[in-house]
């Protein structure tokens, strides 16, 4: 027996009329290259958005064309993420921050028409141009007046292509199943590979997003998306924040100005945001050296990499700002888990350990970990194990490929080593590729760097696993000093003690100017491997 509903499909463009009707003088506030201080409400945006879908629709777009874009955070990728997706067209977000050969392969592999870039990635395209065979015509977000000079081909200026488009459109009625959106994984290994986003996912994510233990956003709130556009739909948020008629504030290409997000969030009032732990390195740095404060924020999200308790700490107590983990990926649209509050009358350790886990599975996602033979394992908080995921926003197969992603028995392998607790709470130890295996047995790399972002002294650390003769690998501490420090090596592996098990503790320390990053901010453990193929242990030198 089937129920008794209205079959009403879950796509993005039910989000959209939702937010047209019930808050249409709500508003998006945006840094642009163009205009520092933009600024619209809804009704504005969506009309555009129309605009938008009936000028793709004039230059000969058809259902499930991909069309890409290079862009930051503001109103007008906010309006590309709905003109396209609501049109029954692919939104295919491109990280800039990539190789240039790897654009060139998403290009490629996404055979996307037409590529709607900021200004500044102009001379990126200029280069790449020759490679992109599949690309129509190039569409830079601006108005005429700051136009470049380009040899691009078949080059639009965006506020032109609107002008003369109607601000209505037949929006179709799309099936939940049709492709909203895609976004590329960053490609550490291989090629990119591409996650292909559907409405109902979308709509389902958002729901999730919105939940109380999670962003729990309210109408009355204004949001700070620093997390980029360009990377796994901005965490939900250009969809979970008009859901609720929230105002919107983008960053635009001043994603990692700390005086930049400290204005926003101050004339803005805003309330939650949320992005990498990079990012709020940054701000905290700031905010010290100008002695500012940021009196309507209340909680920020970090997610991306594990959030160090130094930023923890700082934002709680300079600021009384809480800090929550968050964990997904790519292929989970990303929400996996979300660490909310924790009980007050839990005792202090008690409370910054569970903070620094990455918190209980979002409703939506199942969780578990298996051994080297795929069997699960138990949620004790102590048992390690490959962490496996399911639910209804993550990925069943890549983009254009033949084979599912899945186990044989349904599951999709996330490449992380993890615990689970008994109350359901997600400790990421490492990478599958990253861990850290001596002796027989695992070293949490992000634990010993948790430990070592709390010293004052430091302001990045990464643990690598070295080889070694006699345990086969050891933990290689390489920290990078706090602006005007000068930590001595020992004196840091010292603090160790008392704090993690002895053999666990690296066994040196090495200074360095910078860490390599990815093009989504997260330390690269590969490349880091490669700066120190040639490392050898102090008692392997020679004297």
């Amino acid at each position: 027996m089937n129920g008794l509903m209205m079959p009403s499909q879950l796509t993005l463009t039910a989000v959209m009329r939702h937010a047209q009707a019930n808050f249409p003088g709500s508003e998006i506030v945006s840094f642009t290259a163009d205009n520092p201080t933009h600024r619209y409400t809804y009704a504005d945006a969506f009309a555009r958005s129309a605009q938008l879908a009936n000028a793709l629709q004039a230059l000969g777009a058809r259902p499930g064309d991909r069309v890409g874009t290079l862009a930051w955070n503001d109103y007008r990728h906010f309006e590309l993420y709905y003109g396209t997706s609501c049109s029954g067209l692919v939104c295919h977000t491109i990280n800039p921050r990539l190789f240039p050969e790897q654009i060139a392969y998403i290009v490629g592999h996404a055979e996307d028409r037409w590529l709607f870039i900021d200004p500044m990635f102009v001379p990126l395209l200029e280069a790449l141009a020759p490679k992109l065979s599949s690309v129509e015509g190039f569409v830079v977000l601006t108005d005429r007046a700051h136009m470049p000079d380009s040899t691009l081909p078949n080059l639009v200026c965006y506020e032109e292509l609107l002008e003369s488009q109607p601000t209505g459109f037949d929006w179709p009625s799309l099936d939940e199943n049709t492709a909203a959106a895609l976004c590329y994984t960053s490609g550490t290994t291989g090629n990119p590979k591409g996650v292909l986003y559907s409405h109902r996912a979308m709509v389902l994510h958002t729901y999730g997003v919105l939940m109380p233990d999670v962003f729990a956003l309210k109408g009355s709130e204004a949001v700070l998306p620093v997390v980029p556009m360009f990377h796994v739909n901005a965490w939900s948020i250009p969809y979970a924040v008009p859901a609720v008629g929230a105002k919107l504030v983008f960053p635009g290409p001043k994603m990692a100005c700390g005086e930049t997000l400290s204005r926003l969030i101050r004339e803005e009032g805003v309330t939650i945001a949320a992005g990498v732990p990079t990012v709020w390195l940054a701000l905290l740095k700031y905010l010290r050296e100008t002695d500012s404060t940021l009196p309507s924020l209340n909680r920020v999200v970090v997610g991306g990499s594990a959030c160090p308790w130094s930023i923890m700490e700082e934002f709680e107590q300079q600021h009384g700002v809480y800090t929550h983990h968050a964990w997904g990926m790519t292929e989970m649209s990303p929400l996996g888990t979300y660490n909310p509050r924790v009980p007050e009358d839990l005792p202090g350790d008690q409370a910054k350990a569970l903070r620094l886990k990455q918190g209980p599975a979002a409703f939506g996602v199942e969780m578990r970990i298996v051994d080297e033979q795929g069997q699960p394992q138990p949620h004790d908080g102590i048992a390690f194990g490959a962490l496996q995921v399911r639910g209804p926003w993550i990925c069943e197969r890549y983009y254009r490929a033949a084979e599912s992603a899945l186990t044989d028995d349904g599951w999709f392998d996330t490449g992380d080593v993890a615990t689970i607790d008994p109350r359901g709470y997600l400790g990421i130890t490492d990478r599958t590729k990253d861990v850290i295996k001596s002796g027989g047995e695992w070293i949490s790399s992000i634990e010993l760097e948790n430990c070592a972002m709390a010293l004052d002294e430091v302001a990045e650390a990464a643990v690598i696993g070295i080889s070694h003769e006699k345990w086969a690998e050891r933990p290689l501490l390489v920290i990078v000093p706090a602006p005007g420090a000068e930590p001595d090596p020992q004196k840091v592996l010292a603090a160790f003690e008392g704090n993690v098990a002895k053999w666990w503790i690296p066994d040196d320390c090495v200074v360095a100017e910078e860490l390599p990053h990815t093009a989504t901010g997260k330390i690269s453990k590969k490349d880091l491997r490669e700066q120190f193929a040639n490392y050898r242990w102090p008692e392997e030198q020679p004297a």
